[in-house]
């Protein structure tokens, strides 16, 4: 069997505080992404937003449909897909159509397509495919985006050790999308923080990615309401589901990159309510 998935339901603030650290991990930390020769899923139901992992090795995994999930006969007949590659150089086929993902790259492929298929160019060096799917309702063409197709914004300060650049990659200043939105943070070395000072959007959920951190290392993603936080330690390619009313930040042992993923009410990067750290309980 080629593709694993979990489905996960939604909590509210009220339920969340109450958790264990067991309970806080079981619901919103994702492990055991990227799985040789596997394709693996988390459906979450904030804004039905699935989270996936893809390591194709010696040949290549075609993207089928959940049957218990989506109740249709191709995965992205209501639904588009942004992805990341995170690992050696890949290949992904859509509907006959193949794409070339290095390093970075990212590919968007909308509402309709019927055959996905991923690739690695050196099962030596495999691909990972990080995968963020949402439903959508209308169809956008297909696009790769690199890196250096990115808008970039660089934010933070030495001082406050959270120098960083936010590289906006599948955002509607780039793309067009029905609501997936998604970009690559980088932290400078030295730098720890991200996403600080914190905030909300009660409008759309989201989901970190963290990668590049060396595996003696870890990040403390910081979650729950402004007035009562909670916290995950993260590891290396281990992926965090922040609900629409939690903050969502994290501090690491060291300098890593996280790719985030955002999907809900509307496509405005600004759309946040902005906290002062002195408010953070």
């Amino acid at each position: 069997m080629t593709l694993i998935f979990e489905n996960r339901y939604a909590l509210g603030p009220n339920e969340t505080k109450n958790l264990d650290t067991k309970g806080l991990r079981d619901n919103f930390l994702i492990e055991n992404l990227f799985q040789p020769g596997k394709i693996s899923f988390t459906y979450s139901h904030y804004d039905r937003f699935m989270v996936g992992g893809c390591q194709p090795i010696n040949t290549a995994i075609t993207l089928e449909t959940i049957d218990e999930l989506l109740k249709m006969p191709n995965f992205l007949d209501r639904r588009e897909m942004g992805i990341f590659n995170i690992g050696g150089n890949g290949k992904i086929s859509v509907d006959g159509e193949e794409f070339e993902i290095a390093f970075k790259d990212a590919l968007y492929i909308g509402k309709g397509a019927k055959s996905v298929q991923f690739s690695s160019v050196d099962p030596s060096s495999p691909a990972k495919f990080y995968l963020n799917s949402t439903p959508a309702h209308q169809s956008f063409p297909t696009r790769k985006v690199t890196k250096q197709e990115a808008n970039q914004i660089r934010l933070g300060t030495v001082e406050n050790a959270n120098k960083r650049t936010i590289n906006q990659i599948l955002l509607h200043k780039n793309i067009d999308t029905c609501q997936l939105q998604m970009g690559l943070t980088e932290l400078d070395l030295g730098s720890v923080w991200n996403t600080m000072p914190v905030h909300t959007h009660d409008r759309r959920m989201e989901a970190y990615l963290y990668f590049e951190l060396d595996p003696s290392q870890a990040v403390s993603h910081f979650m729950g309401t402004i007035e009562e936080t909670r916290h995950i330690w993260v590891k290396n390619e281990e992926a965090v589901l922040s609900p629409p009313w939690s903050i969502h930040s994290g501090a690491g042992t060291s300098n890593y990159s996280f790719i985030w993923g955002m999907a809900g009410e509307n496509l405005d990067y600004d759309d946040m309510d902005k906290y002062e750290i002195s408010a953070i309980k």
